[in-house]
């Protein structure tokens, strides 16, 4: 399917279920680059943007900040250098979310155990109160 050479920001929003707002924001933020103007002072965006946005989505899915964003645009507009950056950064991320996903296991298995204690009644015979304040 062919893309329009020149679409709204209404039209990059619905294309990539992006906000309005996002984008603009996107585009303050150094992520997108600012779109040429229409002579009603519109903003006209190109495939270009199109691409670039949803590369930026993809990124932000995957959990990577604004700041790793930018780094991964930067690096990939080398095309003549070798990818082990962008494979350390993914790496390094990696590990990162690896670790979150270990702390949150923690944290499940503490609320499960905690869980546990409960065994109804009152409040002053709350095994849950009790363990959460020790």
């Amino acid at each position: 399917m062919d893309e329009p050479a020149r679409l709204t920001i209404g039209d990059l929003a619905r294309a990539t279920g992006t906000k309005v707002v996002t984008i603009r924001y996107y585009e303050k933020a150094g992520l997108l680059p600012r779109p040429p103007r229409s002579a009603r002072n519109y903003r006209i965006y190109a495939p270009e943007h199109l691409h670039r946005l949803r590369f930026v989505r993809r990124c932000r899915a995957l959990g990577f900040t604004l700041d790793q964003v930018r780094e991964l645009l930067s690096l990939s507009s080398r095309t003549d250098r070798e990818c082990a950056e962008v494979d350390g950064l993914a790496k390094a991320h990696q590990a990162a979310v690896e670790a979150k996903i270990a702390d949150l296991e923690r944290l499940a298995a503490e609320l499960r155990r905690i869980s546990n204690l409960c065994q109804g009644g009152r409040m002053a015979d709350c095994r849950i109160i009790e363990a959460l304040s020790s």
